[in-house]
């Protein structure tokens, strides 16, 4: 009902746009709306478990900037000399705080990625360039739950005869760990063979072979890609302008901020916001429809 169920291609091309303007954009207005749309739709993807994700990022953001702080020594604007006698700049502060809260808003955003992309639509997108690396995932990525329900069987067999993970010594369960792991490679190894055999007698190595998929574009996807292609403009003409760059060395400088550059501003939040807005729109339609049954 989201953006989870428009075409691949719209995902791909949504996701690459903002996580390549999360890596590029450093001026700080265009940062903190990357950062703060980042994690307003990773907590409406993932629930309750994202906000103390994203949360415990910042921290991890200041560590870096201080890290960073500590090791270059650029800029006009002297803080303090620390103990050995270098100066401790405000300018390499403000960098590494950006470079700290573009990876926390790049991390946010994957997270979102992995959230929407399914196992079909990766096969679907590597399937029109390569079908056979497109069954090859499709193999691997159906062989990760297998794994698990498989390593799950052979733990509980072996607590039956008291020789599971979880039972015994330190110096008794590390032995026990290894032949869980032992066994489970094995068993990957004859499934996997299993696999090959099976994709060979059913053509899957034959030239010529094509992916099936049942993605069409609809008015959804069209809407969505008006858009996002117009609000994408926006976004672009602002890189040519240089009102998403910041210049840290010697001195912070950025371009003033003008009525222009609300526009521009604007046009990113749209674009960031995309998708969080379509969700939105289709929930508040389905609750009136709902209403009028």
């Amino acid at each position: 009902m989201g953006f989870e169920c428009c075409h691949p291609v719209i995902n791909l091309l949504y996701f690459a746009a903002v996580i390549a303007a999360s890596v590029l954009f450093r001026q700080p207005v265009f940062l903190a709306i990357s950062y703060i749309s980042a994690f307003a739709y990773s907590v409406k993807r993932n629930g309750r478990r994202a906000v103390l994700f994203n949360i415990g990022l910042l921290p991890l953001a200041a560590l870096f900037a201080l890290y960073y702080w500590s090791y270059h020594h650029f800029g006009v604007t002297v803080l303090f000399r620390n103990f050995i006698g270098n100066s401790m700049t405000l300018e390499s502060l403000f960098y590494g705080v950006t470079l700290g809260l573009q990876a926390a808003a790049v991390v946010m955003w994957m997270r979102c990625v992995f959230s929407v992309f399914t196992t079909d639509k990766v096969v679907y997108l590597l399937g029109r360039i390569s079908p056979r690396l497109s069954l090859f995932l499709a193999v691997l990525l159906r062989m990760e739950p297998r794994a698990k329900t498989q390593l799950f069987r052979i733990n509980t067999a072996r607590r039956a005869i008291g020789r599971g993970s979880d039972q015994g010594s330190f110096f008794r369960r590390l032995p026990n760990d290894l032949k869980i792991f032992s066994m489970l490679v094995m068993w990957l190894l004859e499934s996997l063979a299993e696999l090959s055999n099976a994709m060979r007698n059913r053509g899957g190595a034959l030239p010529g072979r094509t992916a099936f998929s049942l993605y069409h574009p609809d008015n959804r996807d069209r809407a969505f890609a008006v858009v996002f292609s117009a609000a994408l403009t926006g976004v672009l003409m602002a890189m040519l302008l240089g009102q998403t760059d910041m210049i840290f060395d010697p001195a912070l400088l950025m371009v003033p901020f003008t009525v222009a550059s609300g526009f521009f501003c604007a046009a990113y939040a749209v674009l960031c916001l995309l998708p969080m807005g379509m969700e939105l729109f289709s929930r508040l339609r389905f609750e009136r429809q709902r209403k009028r049954i």
